[in-house]
């Protein structure tokens, strides 16, 4: 039989209560307390190599910072994070290479099912998000779980995103909605 943090893991419906996925939520506000606190950058570098799946060189993400697990979350070399960004991690959320997000955005893998007795259980869901390399994320944007945003894509300030962003296209609104796309986006 499975672990409810199993189920989360793969994306299944699990129980939030669990007691070991409590531990983990209870790990993870201590390390987020370490971590806001940190005064240089080189010892936030260190304290994401730490907590977070992967981190690429010269990452900054600039406190205060806040998660659900941190190990579900994935940077790639040069990505930058301005200050509140809240990230709820339970699966794989991954930013690629040189995306810059700015201040008070919201990336949501969290999720909960649309059927009332599903939620009235206590159950939940997870689904992965992925933010390509190059991308840039205004302040204020919220990402909704199982979201893709394409390499080279813009999100004005203040969007809330509810669908896929190809690459290289600037959306912008709420639901956010595409504006315009860049020529000659890199490979």
């Amino acid at each position: 039989m499975r672990t409810e943090k199993q189920k989360m893991l793969a994306g299944e419906l699990y129980r939030a209560a669990d007691p070991e996925l409590q531990a983990d939520l209870a790990e993870t506000r201590t390390w987020l307390i370490r971590y806001n606190r940190a005064e240089s950058a080189s010892e936030r570098h260190g304290l994401l190599r730490e907590r977070l799946g992967a981190v690429g060189a010269r990452v900054d993400v600039r406190p205060p910072f806040f998660c659900d697990y941190g190990f579900n979350i994935r940077l790639g070399a040069d990505v930058f994070l301005n200050y509140n960004c809240v990230i709820l991690d339970v699966v794989e959320v991954v930013i690629g290479n040189a995306t810059q997000i700015g201040p008070a955005v919201q990336i949501y893998a969290a999720d909960h099912p649309r059927n009332l007795e599903q939620r009235k259980s206590g159950v939940e869901i997870g689904r992965r998000i992925q933010i390509g390399r190059d991308v840039w994320i205004g302040g204020g944007v919220i990402i909704l779980p199982g979201v893709t945003v394409g390499d080279g894509a813009v999100i004005g300030a203040g969007s809330v995103v509810t669908r896929d962003v190809p690459p290289g296209v600037t959306v912008m609104g709420n639901p956010a909605r595409q504006r315009s796309k860049r020529v000659g986006i890199p490979p």
